[in-house]
């Protein structure tokens, strides 16, 4: 048995790192700190297809860590969320005949190539060409049967690739897309394989200075207390309140660092909310508990899930621990993750209404932080966000 206290508190460490954050296990599908740090989520949670729907009856399973295709229909499988502006990692592995490809900005039907979707072409030697668009350089090709990555930037009319660690592609747009789904393409030829799919969402802007509450608007009347720390985080402390952005946004993707100072202390971020109400708009939840045991088993909804539509599938985060939420939401759809793991995927498919917790709400409304109760004692930093261009 081991006895020494410095073996036991690192297994315990150790042990606490890979039941709580699945993305930091090592291996393929997962982040490092640095990738975290800088944005990264992964698309792809290496054991199952959530976040992803098939456009087609193809064969699209997931096997030794992989996501992979080889018969039935052609057709896409596709991310459940629209993303505009964004660096995409993808390792493949191809077989000799196969013709296959990755969509960017794509619906989820294909009928024109040209006019509503921008495929990254894999198979033989046009492998990171933009299909019907541009060829890439010369010396790019396949490698059938070996694991192969692809860098992908779209950023407004420009679209780079990156194949192997070498640019491949440089394109101009005429006629950007603006947004749409990511694809990956089955096209009834040749066995194809995906993993570590990582996405970073370009064009954020800081939401909090560090410094002051410029560009928030405080509420003295109710009880809690926001304030701004001596290391620059914002602190907020008891409830009932909120801490309320003064700019609007309806579409976006929104990142920042949360800690909680306490035990499975409850709060949340709410968002497209009708300006000066007290917390009425949708809510991605913060609350750190877990029932029996289990992280599969969320307290009061869990982190990241969306408050009263749909429970988080796992608490990633620890309380006492700084972790970080990436909130993503365009037209109906919205999808949390934790620490670059997705816990929710939640489409609105009630009515519309301008109150959102009676219905489907589309118009942009402020951002809030919520203080809960007494016991809230939360701080944030690093709050940025990024508006989805229009399709």
């Amino acid at each position: 048995m081991l006895k020494h206290p410095s073996i036991l508190s690192l297994l315990t460490v150790i042990l606490i790192l890979s039941v709580a954050l699945p993305c930091f296990a090592g291996g393929p599908n997962t982040l490092t700190a640095d990738e975290l740090a800088d944005g990264w989520i992964m698309l792809f949670d290496g054991e199952t297809l959530f976040g992803w729907q098939p456009t087609s009856k193809a064969d699209w399973k997931v096997s030794d860590g992989a996501i992979s295709v080889g018969k039935g229909d052609p057709g896409l499988l596709h991310t459940t969320s629209q993303w505009g502006n964004f660096v995409l990692k993808v390792d493949f592995k191809a077989a000799g005949d196969t013709n296959s490809g990755v969509f960017l900005r794509t619906p989820p039907r294909i009928t024109d190539l040209k006019n509503k979707a921008n495929i990254v072409a894999i198979g033989g030697n046009a492998t990171g060409s933009l299909a019907d668009r541009q060829n890439c350089d010369s010396g790019s090709a396949t490698k059938p049967g070996q694991w192969q990555t692809m860098e992908i930037m779209a950023y407004g009319s420009q679209i780079t690739v990156k194949l192997d660690g070498r640019q491949v592609l440089d394109y101009i747009d005429p006629q950007p897309l603006g947004r749409g789904y990511i694809g990956l393409g089955y096209f009834n030829s040749g066995r194809i394989e995906f993993r570590n799919i990582k996405l970073k969402p370009l064009g954020m802007k800081s939401m909090f200075n560090g410094k002051d509450l410029t560009g928030w608007k405080t509420y003295l009347e109710l009880k809690s207390v926001c304030t701004v720390t001596e290391k620059g985080e914002l602190n907020i402390k008891n409830g009932k309140g909120q801490l309320e952005t003064e700019g609007k946004y309806g579409d976006f993707t929104m990142q920042l660092d949360v800690f909680v100072n306490g035990k499975a202390l409850n709060s949340g971020i709410f968002f497209r909310c009708i300006p000066g109400d007290i917390m009425n708009g949708y809510e991605s939840q913060i609350h750190n508990g877990f029932k029996d045991g289990d992280r599969s088993k969320p307290q009061d909804c869990g982190t990241g899930g969306i408050f009263r539509r749909q429970n988080a599938r796992r608490v990633v985060a620890n309380d006492f621990e700084w972790f970080t939420k990436t909130i993503h939401v365009d037209g109906k759809h919205m999808a949390v993750w934790v620490n670059g793991y997705q816990v929710s995927d939640w489409t609105d498919n009630r009515k519309p209404n301008e109150n959102p917790r009676r219905g489907l709400r589309l118009e942009p409304g402020t951002i809030t932080i919520q203080g809960h109760d007494p016991t809230t004692d939360l701080s944030f930093r690093n709050l940025r966000i990024a508006e989805i261009p229009k399709r």
